[in-house]
């Protein structure tokens, strides 16, 4: 299905802002909130939108420490990727993980409370794990440009 210039300026307008409601979006494309509304859940439907969350905090939660680790697996077996995905969805430490073409076979994304934690991680779990030859770890100083919206 093609987007019309309407649809993608109420994808930008719940990008910037999830809780818009009916109204808030009929307002913003110029349309009768019951048309903005089934609009939104015509985009729902059709998959445009994956869901919705709350942007929270991670230093007002105690999570000091960002960092993104590089993973270089040990081998490449079918197994081996499947056992290290499931220990990357069972770390709630690891909030994100993407495989990589080149050096790197995985990149994962980690929030800990502090570097000790962020140690016990790589030292306890990701290093010993029977999947996993070398990590690289990257530890964020600053956000520079914190996830955007994406461009539509």
């Amino acid at each position: 299905m093609t987007l019309d210039p309407a649809d993608l300026k109420l994808l930008a307008a719940l990008q910037r802002d999830s809780t818009l409601t009916a109204q808030d979006l009929g307002d913003a494309l110029n349309m009768s909130p019951s048309q903005a509304g089934r609009r939104r859940q015509r985009l729902e439907a059709e998959g445009y939108i994956a869901g919705y969350r709350a942007t929270l905090n991670p230093e007002m939660l105690g999570l000091a420490v960002e960092a993104f680790m590089q993973v270089v697996m040990a081998t490449h077996t079918e197994q081996n990727a499947r056992d290290f995905v499931r220990m990357t969805r069972t770390r709630p430490e690891i909030v994100g993980a993407w495989t990589l073409t080149g050096e790197a076979d995985y990149l994962l994304r980690i929030y800990c409370a502090n570097l000790a934690a962020l140690n016990t991680l790589v030292q306890q779990v990701l290093l010993p794990h029977p999947a996993v030859s070398r990590v690289q770890s990257q530890i964020v100083m600053e956000r520079v440009k914190p996830d955007a919206p994406l461009p539509v």
